[in-house]
C-alpha cells in the first residue's frame, strides 16, 4: 500500500473513531461516517443500512457518493431473506461479502444502484460496476444491527486482503457508534421518564383533585414513555365495573369503555404474561378471555419484538391489594414492544396513581368523618345541629314548614349486654339503613348519639311524619323481638328556636317511652300523642 494511502487510511480510522464517540444523532453521526469512510479508504459511494426490529427488515439509513446513488438508495428496505443469499460463506473473505459480479440475480433484490463505468477486460483484478462488498455491522454479541456496502473503489480494483481487514475494522468501529447511539437513546428516554415521575410525583402533592392527579399520570406516561394513548379506568362507587376517569391522546371523544368488570378482568392478569408488575398479552391470547375487544392498536410493527395490537394493563392497587382500576396504554411511539426498563417505569407511574387514590381517599373519608359517624355512616350530631339551624332560619323566612323526628332505641343496652356489642352494631347499621330508605331525598337522618337517632322531613308536617314512622317501625323488630324504638316528633310553626323544637321534640319522645306508644308528637303548647 502506498505512504501516502497509508496515511490517508490511517487519518480516516482517527476521524472514524473520533465521530463513533462523537454527539449527535444517530442518522446525522451515520452519514458523516459514511462521507469520512469514503474518503479515507477510498470509496465513492458508502450506504449504511440499519435493522428495524419494529419491522423485522433493514432499512438504508445513509449514503455518501453520487446524488444519483443517494436518490436511488435511501430508504430502500431489505428483508432477512434478501440478505440471506447474499450473506453466504462462499462469499465471505476476512470478514467481509465479495459478490461478484454474476454470482448473484440482483433482478429478485429489489430497488439495486449500478454505477457508472466499465470494468478493464484484461485486469482480472479489476472492480466491475456489478461487483458489492457488503460488511455486516454487529453488536458486542453478535446480534445484527445492520449492513456497510461500498462501491466504486478509486483504485479501480477489487481489495485485497490487507484493505478488507481495514474495512471490516471500520465496519467494528460504526456497529459501536450504533450501539452506543442506540444504548444512549434507552438510557436518556430512560431518564426522562424518570424525570417525568419526579415531575408528576410534585404535582400529585400540589393537588388534591383526584381527576388532575390522574391526569398528570396519563400525560407523563405519554410523554416519558412514548404511548400515543393512554387511559385510566376506576371502579365505581358500587365497584361492579369500571369507568373511565382520565385520558389522553384518544381527542376529544375520550377513549371507549373498556367494559370490563373486577370479574372480567381477572382472565388478563395472568401470571404468565406479567412483567415487572403490567400484564402484556398478545391480541390472540387477550381477546377470546374478555366478553368483547375494545380499541384496537394502529401503531403496530411486524418483528418478533414488535407491538402488534398487544393489550397493556397495569393494575392500581391500594397497600391491602385490592384493585383500585387500571391504566391502559396503546399504541407505542416505536412500535415494539416495552422493555422491562419501560415496564419498571410504567409500573412507577401506576404505583403513584395508586398512591395518591389512596392519599385522596383517606383524606375524603376524614372529611366526610367530620360529619358522618363511622359505624352507620350517617351524619352525625355535629352536621344535625347546623342543618337544623339552617331549616330554622329558612322556615321563618320563606315560611316552609318542617318536621324535626327524635328516636330513641329502647332496650338498647339489655340487648348490647345481653347478645354483646357486635350484635348492637349491626342492629344500629341495619336501623340506620332502614332510616335512609324510608326518608325522601329532601330529608335528612342522622345518629345524634348512642342509639339516638334523628329526621329533618322538609316541607313536612306531622302526618306526613308519621307515615315516615310507620315505615321506618315495620322492621325495628325484626329479629329482636325485645327492640323497640320510640318517636317523638315536633313541627316547626315559624315560632321559637332550634332549641326550642328540639326540646320538644325530645320531650315528645320521652313521652312515648314512657307511655308504651311509639310516637308522640309535640303541640306548641304540651305534648299530643
Amino acid at each position: 500500500m502506498p505512504e501516502r494511502t497509508t496515511t490517508r487510511t490511517l487519518r480516516g480510522l482517527i476521524e472514524v473513531t473520533r465521530l463513533a464517540r462523537s454527539g449527535g444523532s444517530l442518522p446525522e453521526r451515520l452519514n458523516e461516517l459514511a462521507r469520512s469512510i469514503g474518503a479515507s479508504l477510498g470509496y465513492e459511494t458508502v450506504a449504511i443500512t440499519l435493522y428495524r426490529p419494529a419491522w423485522d427488515d433493514f432499512r438504508v439509513t445513509a449514503v455518501s457518493g453520487r446524488e444519483q446513488a443517494r436518490t436511488t438508495l435511501i430508504g430502500c428496505t431489505r428483508t432477512r431473506e434478501d440478505y440471506r443469499p447474499l450473506l453466504d460463506e462462499r462469499f465471505l473473505r476476512r470478514g467481509a461479502y465479495v459478490i461478484p459480479a454474476g454470482a448473484h440475480d440482483w433482478s429478485r433484490s429489489g430497488t439495486i444502484y449500478s454505477p457508472p463505468g466499465e470494468p478493464d477486460p484484461d485486469d482480472p483484478g479489476a472492480w466491475h460496476p456489478e461487483d458489492v462488498l457488503l460488511v455486516p455491522l454487529k453488536t458486542s454479541d453478535g446480534s445484527l444491527l445492520g449492513v456497510m456496502s461500498v462501491d466504486e473503489p478509486a483504485s479501480l480494483r477489487r481489495p485485497d486482503d490487507d484493505q478488507l481487514d481495514v474495512l471490516v475494522s471500520v465496519a467494528e468501529h460504526v456497529a459501536l457508534t450504533i450501539e452506543y447511539a442506540q444504548s444512549d437513546e434507552t438510557v436518556a428516554r430512560h431518564g426522562a421518564s424518570l424525570t417525568h415521575l419526579l415531575q408528576v410525583s410534585l404535582r400529585l402533592g400540589e393537588t388534591r383533585s383526584i381527576d388532575a392527579m390522574l391526569q398528570s399520570v396519563a400525560n407523563g406516561i405519554r410523554r416519558a414513555l412514548d404511548f400515543e394513548r393512554v387511559s385510566i379506568e376506576l371502579t365505581d362507587p358500587n365497584g361492579d365495573e369500571f369507568v373511565p376517569r382520565s385520558s389522553t391522546g384518544w381527542g376529544s371523544a375520550g377513549p371507549p369503555p373498556s367494559g370490563l368488570t373486577p370479574k372480567t378482568i381477572a382472565p388478563l392478569l395472568d401470571p404468565d404474561y406479567e412483567v415487572e408488575g403490567c400484564y402484556l398479552l398478545p391480541f390472540a391470547v387477550a381477546s377470546p378471555r374478555v366478553p368483547h375487544t375494545r380499541y384496537a392498536s394502529t401503531l403496530n410493527g411486524t418483528g418478533p419484538r414488535a407491538w402488534n395490537r398487544h393489550w397493556l394493563v397495569v393494575p392500581l392497587l391500594d397497600h391491602d391489594g385490592t384493585m383500585l382500576g387500571f391504566i391502559w396504554a396503546d399504541d407505542p411511539g416505536d412500535r415494539l414492544l416495552p422493555t422491562r426498563e419501560k415496564m419498571q417505569a410504567l409500573r412507577l407511574f401506576a404505583n403513584q396513581a395508586a398512591t395518591a387514590l389512596e392519599s385522596a381517599a383517606r383524606l375524603d373519608e376524614l372529611q366526610f368523618l367530620a360529619d358522618h359517624d363511622p359505624l352507620t355512616r350517617l351524619a352525625n350530631r355535629r352536621a344535625f345541629v347546623r342543618q337544623l339551624e339552617a331549616e330554622t332560619a329558612r322556615s321563618i323566612r320563606y315560611g316552609h314548614p318542617f318536621t324535626l323526628v327524635l328516636c330513641d332505641l329502647d332496650e338498647f343496652k339489655e340487648l348490647n349486654d345481653r347478645a354483646g356489642h357486635l350484635v348492637g352494631d349491626d342492629e344500629l347499621e341495619r336501623f340506620a339503613a332502614r332510616l335512609t330508605a324510608s326518608i325522601r331525598r329532601s330529608d335528612f337522618a342522622y345518629r345524634i348519639g348512642g342509639d339516638e337517632f334523628a329526621m329533618i322531613l322538609t316541607e313536612a308536617a306531622a302526618e306526613e311524619a308519621r307515615v315516615v314512622i310507620e315505615r321506618v317501625g315495620e322492621s325495628v323488630g325484626d329479629g329482636n323481638p325485645v327492640l323497640h324504638a320510640s318517636f317523638g316528633v315536633a313541627v316547626f310553626d315559624q315560632q321559637g328556636s332550634s332549641d326550642d323544637l328540639f326540646r320538644r321534640a325530645d320531650e315528645a319522645m320521652y313521652l312515648a317511652k314512657r307511655s308504651g306508644d311509639s310516637v308522640a308528637v309535640a303541640a306548641e303548647r304540651g305534648v299530643l300523642r
